[in-house]
């Protein structure tokens, strides 16, 4: 029973088995579409190394310290803290300024509990962080200028909100029901960085991302997208912005229907078409004629390697 039983908490996944049994047409569209991402290749074309900006992005490192890899610019999506005390953050910031990056941009999450007013501590009432020279972003945004590199300049966005998963100790929480994305990141931005993802991608099964977001970010459409929050979400994904996708996002809102109603409903099953035709098209474009990707690549970059409280995972980096 235990493959079969619900997981133990929201911040887990389910077994393969309850994924399956749960909703096989979720199941069998999640598969599929991530089977065709992968022959379509890269959706952001490659910079001439020349002129590439190196960013190397972590996340959920919950107080910890690890081997960080070179780069140009450093990002760290949030969730530095656990109990999201000033002396705590102040620890991991002392660490990331130490770090040889030319650049560092930082945002919090809902661990980092001193960055908004509602959740800090009252012993931390009249403390101060020293950010060193870091690029603390809070519903901000920061243009950076590399003369070296080609005078090639990168606009970053930050934001820390999150959909309520938690109780008043967590910070930047908003009702899940609630709009706290429409209209609120500036148009150029090239970099995105958030606490949650957008839902569906890089996500739980059920999502815990935020839908919000996601529309948001369909009409940005931001060179990278870089978020953590979702341990388990942990990778990178290219998205396309195309008919393929809007299917499986409308597969992945729907209620799970159970074993026998989801193979009742023939209709359903249709949204598999525009996934094969536009993923084989895509994957024609890229593999056989060469054709550059013009879309996202979203990064979840926790370090924390699930629910295990240890940095398990590896920094992501990405040439822009």
């Amino acid at each position: 029973m235990l493959f079969v039983s619900p997981p133990s908490s929201p911040f887990e996944a389910p077994s393969l088995l309850f994924h399956f049994l749960s909703s096989p047409l979720r199941f069998f569209i999640q598969t599929l579409y991530y089977s065709l991402l992968y022959f379509r290749g890269s959706a952001v074309k490659s910079p001439d190394p020349s002129s590439s900006v190196r960013l190397v992005c972590v996340s959920d490192t919950h107080t910890k310290k690890t081997t960080i890899p070179a780069g140009d610019v450093l990002i760290h999506a949030g969730d530095l803290a656990d109990q999201g005390t000033a002396t705590e953050i102040q620890d991991q910031i002392d660490w990331i300024a130490s770090l040889p990056h030319s650049e560092k941009i930082m945002i919090a999450g809902n661990h980092d509990s001193f960055f908004d007013p509602r959740a800090r501590r009252a012993s931390d009432v009249h403390r101060s962080i020293d950010f060193h020279g870091i690029h603390y972003l809070q519903h901000s945004s920061v243009t950076l200028r590399f003369p070296e590199i080609m005078h090639r300049q990168l606009t970053f966005y930050g934001a820390p909100q999150i959909p309520a998963c938690g109780g008043d100790d967590f910070a930047f929480q908003y009702t899940r029901d609630k709009d706290a994305w429409s209209d609120t990141i500036p148009r150029r931005t090239d970099i995105l960085i958030t606490h949650t993802p957008p839902r569906h991608h890089l996500d739980l099964p059920h999502g815990m991302g935020c839908e919000y977001l996601l529309r948001e970010v369909w009409k940005l459409r931001p060179k990278v997208h870089v978020f953590g929050h979702v341990h388990l979400g942990y990778g990178r994904e290219n998205v396309f912005w195309d008919e393929a996708q809007k299917a499986y996002e409308r597969v992945c809102a729907r209620e799970q229907a159970g074993l026998f109603r989801d193979f009742l409903d023939p209709f359903a099953w249709l949204d598999a078409l525009p996934i094969v035709w536009y993923g084989v098209k895509g994957a024609l474009w890229s593999q056989v004629w060469g054709g550059a990707g013009v879309g996202t690549l979203l990064i979840n970059a926790s370090l924390t390697y699930g629910s295990t409280g240890k940095l398990g995972n590896a920094a992501q980096i990405i040439d822009v």
